[in-house]
């Protein structure tokens, strides 16, 4: 019986046991729900007048590169320069042989030779023509006379019709000589004006051709850079054919793509005689805003862009990113970009410590004193003295409790 119980006793043991320990367990410590504080750095609002700049990326061109092409067929003779030299004004870029300018300049000399030999011709027989027909005039009027008598004679029986048919027939022949005589007479001046006009296209084709000999020696017409260089000394060229080109040093011009929402203020500035520049990220080359192109496309309106100073290693068919100046505006704010929420919106901490979202304009972009891109924005809700905070928090939304990050030992920016 006492084995039995034995198993009871030793539940109900360890059923007291438990409810001894649950009694003297001791009271766990309440917890509180505590909001959080998210940690940001702030600026003051303060407005000021600044200069938006606009990044722009545009291409280096020469507008004033030029190809020196053949003037004549024949063969390169020296060929002094390499691609990319740099040359000076006058210096000898590339000359044909004379052998090959030679023949074709004395068959031009020869032509206008052999025209001015036929205009003293034609001058010479228009003279013979004219003391020609008073001779032929004077046989004619004896011709005429002949005719006459002999005439009167037959009516008398006194010649015979043989001797009528020969006088009719030599005064048919005399009036035919004279006609034929004035005719050639007549046509003197229109024989003449045709061999003075093809004497005038010789000529003009002698000076064209003295001209392509002169050029067939090309020389630089200017300081610049030789490029495009397409043959070598000794090649055969055809006329036209291009040589090489060359680019002046200075002048050189970056095309670049100016958004629609900008051209309106860029456009009145320059009607305005306002100067706008712009500069380069790297090597700090300024270039002038000088018009825009007479065209636009959807993507917008491209800026023809002046370089002001040395080209230094700029070259045409580069991408060139650049910072223009656009109109100085005042009441703006500058903020860095980690400030800006969207594409219109900040924070601001209010006096409670909590973030309040704020609408604003975003006017462009500006450079600090050290050179770093920060952004430029305008509001009629930012009053001076506002906190704004700088901070991007990527749970950020009105009412999110925050403190500054200088009390936990970082600077504020």
């Amino acid at each position: 019986m006492s084995r039995k119980l034995l198993p009871l006793l030793m539940i109900a043991l360890g059923i007291a046991g438990f409810l001894l320990l649950k009694a003297t367990r001791p009271e766990p410590a309440e917890v509180s729900a505590t909001e959080r504080s998210w940690l940001v750095q702030v600026q003051k609002v303060n407005s000021t007048r600044a200069t938006p700049v606009l990044p722009l990326y545009g291409e280096v061109v020469a507008p004033d590169l030029q190809t020196i092409t053949a003037t004549l067929a024949g063969r390169i003779d020296r060929l002094p320069v390499r691609e990319g030299q740099q040359v000076s004004e006058g210096d000898l870029l590339v000359a044909l042989d004379s052998a090959d300018i030679e023949p074709v300049l004395a068959q031009a000399r020869a032509q206008v030779a052999d025209l001015e030999a036929q205009v003293r011709s034609e001058q010479v027989r228009y003279r013979n023509d004219q003391r020609s027909l008073e001779s032929e005039k004077a046989i004619l009027d004896n011709a005429r006379r002949q005719f006459e008598r002999i005439q009167s004679l037959v009516e008398r029986n006194l010649a015979s019709r043989e001797n009528l048919e020969a006088a009719t027939d030599a005064l048919a022949r005399a009036e035919l000589t004279v006609r034929t005589r004035e005719r050639a007479i007549a046509e003197h001046p229109a024989r003449l004006q045709s061999l003075e006009a093809r004497l005038s296209q010789a000529r003009a084709s002698l000076s064209t051709a003295e001209l392509d000999g002169e050029r067939a020696v090309s020389t630089a017409p200017f300081d610049g850079m030789v490029t495009n260089l397409q043959v070598a000394a000794g090649d055969q060229v055809s006329r036209n054919q291009a040589l090489l080109s060359i680019y002046p040093i200075q002048g050189l011009e970056v095309r670049a793509r100016v958004p629609k929402m900008y051209l309106g203020e860029l456009v009145d500035a320059l009607a305005k005689g306002a100067t706008l520049t712009a500069t380069t990220e790297d090597s700090g080359q300024r270039f002038e805003l000088v018009r825009f192109a007479g065209l636009s496309d959807p993507a917008g309106t491209e800026a023809v862009l002046e370089l002001n100073g040395e080209s230094g290693a700029l070259r045409p068919g580069a991408l060139q990113p650049l910072l223009l100046q656009r109109p100085a505006r005042d009441n703006l704010i500058t903020i860095p970009f980690s400030a800006l929420y969207g594409a219109d919106s900040v924070y601001i901490m209010t006096d409670d410590n909590r973030m309040q979202r704020v609408t604003v304009q975003r006017v462009g972009e500006a450079l600090s004193e050290n050179g770093e891109r920060r952004l430029l924005i305008a509001s009629e809700h930012l009053k001076p003295g506002m906190r704004l905070i700088t901070t991007h928090l990527p749970n950020a939304i009105t009412g999110l409790k925050v403190k500054l990050a200088d009390s936990e030992g970082a600077p504020a920016s």
